[in-house]
């Protein structure tokens, strides 16, 4: 098959227009993701015994279902719990999305959370700090720290995952994609994807550049205040 480099070039600004449905989806799934998430982390730290087995539970349920699988459920199936519009196939994509990712999430901060050496905690405690007071301003910056590299891949999973919202009708970047392929009969469909492909690579690429130059701050941070506690001694 003879690839046309005109028409992968001329492809790509009909792609790029469709960003703005899948930049939403992933920016609600991550938000919403992030503080239930942290919610299911509390639970599966707490001692409260039936929080804890509901958060085991929830993150080896919904970590192992295929992604697809999930939506058919939640499209077909929320329905019949709920009032939901049928039509409103962007909150199927976003509830789908946060079922997936905070599970992930909250395994994330659990291990973020308890590569905090524990003796931070009881320093916190030896200045009369609180319980939420020590949480906040000293195990959370430190846990975000470990988390963030882990973080950078759940973005780029949401976006590869986001792509199967096609599947039940709603248009992002890949809907748009496979749409251009069936009008023009998969005439150009190696030049169509190839632009698709280039679009995800550059987002995948600049998340990991984001997240590389977020850790070299931090570690900065890190780096300047060590020194100055051992100026300080």
């Amino acid at each position: 098959m003879h690839f046309n480099i005109e028409r992968f070039f001329f492809y790509i600004p009909k792609l790029l227009p469709y960003l703005k449905t899948t930049f939403v989806y992933v920016a609600v799934a991550l938000g919403i993701s992030l503080l239930w998430g942290a919610l299911l982390t509390a639970f599966k730290l707490g001692k409260n015994r039936p929080l804890k087995t509901f958060g085991v539970a929830y993150t080896a349920t919904f970590r192992s279902v295929p992604p697809v699988v999930l939506l058919f459920l939640v499209y077909y199936g929320l329905p019949n719990l709920v009032h939901v519009n049928p039509q409103n196939r962007m909150f199927y994509v976003c509830v789908t999305l946060t079922l997936l990712c905070s599970a992930s999430i909250s395994e994330i901060m659990r291990g973020a959370y308890q590569s905090v050496p524990h003796g931070q905690y009881e320093a916190g405690e030896s200045v009369g700090m609180t319980n939420l007071q020590i949480i906040r301003r000293i195990m959370l910056p430190q846990a975000f720290y470990f988390a963030l590299p882990n973080l950078s891949t759940i973005i780029i999973g949401l976006l590869k995952d986001g792509s199967l919202a096609f599947t039940i009708g709603l248009v992002d970047v890949f809907g748009k994609a496979n749409l251009l392929n069936n009008t023009t009969f998969s005439k150009y469909v190696l030049e169509i994807y190839a632009a698709l492909t280039l679009i995800y690579w550059v987002l995948a690429v600049a998340i990991e550049k984001i997240s590389a130059l977020l850790d070299s701050i931090l570690s900065q941070e890190r780096a300047k205040k060590a020194r100055s506690k051992g100026g300080a001694k």
